[in-house]
């Protein structure tokens, strides 16, 4: 046997452990129902990633959370900062509830990860002008009971980049939608604004929960300034 073989026969070896791990990982750590086994599996790898290798710690609204807190049944949104590419699967971990992103067209048609964004239910985005389209799939979405989350700034915004005040994305689908908001703030990954980098940078990371808005939050003066400075640190409350 040449010395070329057995390096082949190892690799491949060594894959099949591999992906086995994974496997084991992802029924051992899945938590939620996403509808497939292999989502399940992908859900748990998610999770075991999150609070293994990025430390994943929690603060609620109540002292003994352990989770972030959603409605048991019916529609809901969930808004976030957005620090880093792993900003969706650290949301993912942190929540007990299959979610929906929204997230731009552009990178949901990559060839590479366009299969899970389907099979995970995200919603493409067309940021030229036809995002109606998103909002009303949402909108269906949510009539029917389900998790929708999206980072109101459109893109990675770091704290200090200004501005600070949110889209006006995030207003529209709460009037058209009534559906009620739930808030949260990611802080303490390494490699922020990097969408690769933080994949493989350990960290410490931080889901912070505040608590829930509604639609007629929208109402009130300088709303998506006073939304934005929550999420990016730099007020306490609304």
């Amino acid at each position: 046997m040449s010395y070329t073989t057995i390096i082949f026969i190892t690799f491949v070896l060594l894959f099949i452990v591999y992906l086995l791990r994974l496997n084991f990982l992802g029924k051992k750590y899945n938590q939620v129902d996403w509808g497939s086994r292999f989502l399940n599996k992908i859900d748990g790898v998610f999770r075991y990633y999150c609070h293994n290798f990025h430390n994943l710690n929690f603060i609620g609204l109540e002292t003994d959370s352990k989770c972030f807190k959603l409605p048991k049944d019916g529609g809901a949104l969930v808004i976030s900062n957005h620090l880093s590419g792993i900003d969706p699967f650290l949301l993912i971990a942190a929540c007990d509830r299959p979610i929906r992103f929204m997230i731009a067209k552009e990178e949901y048609e990559r060839w590479y990860l366009n299969w899970l964004f389907k099979g995970a239910g995200c919603i493409p985005v067309d940021r030229t002008g036809r995002a109606d389209i998103a909002f009303r799939q949402a909108k269906r979405a949510l009539d029917k009971g389900e998790i929708i989350a999206l980072f109101p700034h459109g893109k990675i915004h770091l704290d200090h980049e200004e501005p600070y005040r949110v889209k006006p994305g995030i207003k529209k689908l709460a009037e058209f939608s009534k559906a009620p908001i739930f808030v949260a703030r990611l802080s303490g990954v390494n490699g922020q604004g990097s969408v690769f980098k933080p994949l493989f940078m350990r960290s410490n990371s931080q889901v912070q929960q505040f608590s829930n808005l509604s639609h007629e939050f929208f109402s009130e003066e300088d709303s998506l300034l006073r939304l934005g400075e929550l999420l990016l640190g730099h007020r306490n409350k609304l």
